[in-house]
């Protein structure tokens, strides 16, 4: 059977319960049958300084990933994909027999136009976004938006987006979570020091990440 599937890419430096709270809310609302949360090896628009190593930031997700159907995988480090649009259609190549839908936060849709190749990440697939304390309005002002906008479904048919033609974009407003992992780095810098030496094994690709 197909699996219906959602992706939420970041740093996860650290995972929190914050993107848990969303991801639970997420799985609810599209009707998933698991979320992925893709804990990149570097983002193209993040500096590289303060970045954890990433098995600590994999080990970090994991743990805030237990008990649920949300499943951490380091899978874009094997898959040598350093730009979302090369490891969508990776995965979409590799796992035929899953339905994939995008997440990703008001904040990143403000900069939605920066990323490589945007418009074929939004044509490959659906797109949910999820509101962010303050960003609602930057994202529905977004220079994406100046071409995404035509494609906006109804957030009330949020679980048919599997009967979608991408481009499709869908907004989910769910109860604001203010908890970041900048603040987390501010409050604990030497966070990742707790995963040091561990071996994590990946929950997609079942391999080991050896930290």
């Amino acid at each position: 059977m197909t699996k219906l599937t959602g992706l939420l890419g970041g740093s996860f430096n650290p995972a929190h319960g914050g993107h848990r709270a969303i991801s639970l809310f997420s799985i609810d609302a599209l009707g998933l049958d698991e979320l992925w949360w893709l804990v990149s090896p570097g983002n193209p628009l993040k500096p590289k300084a303060g970045m954890a190593p990433l098995p600590a930031r994999l080990a970090s997700a994991q743990h805030q990933a237990r008990r649920s159907r949300i499943k951490a995988t380091a899978i874009e480090a094997e898959l040598g994909t350093r730009y979302t649009i090369d490891t969508l259609k990776k995965l979409v190549a590799r796992y035929p027999d899953r339905r994939f839908i995008w997440l990703m936060g008001a904040d990143n849709l403000a900069i939605f136009h920066q990323w490589r190749q945007w418009r074929d990440i939004a044509a490959l697939m659906p797109i949910a976004v999820i509101a962010r304390p303050g960003y609602d309005d930057p994202a529905r002002a977004a220079v994406a938006m100046s071409w995404l906008g035509r494609y906006v479904r109804p957030s009330s048919q949020r679980k048919l987006w599997t009967h979608w033609r991408p481009p499709a974009l869908v907004f989910l407003r769910f109860r604001p979570d203010p908890r970041s992992a900048t603040q987390l780095r501010l409050a604990n810098p030497h966070w990742y020091r707790a995963y040091e030496g561990r071996i994590v094994r990946d929950a997609v690709t079942r391999h080991l990440v050896r930290g």
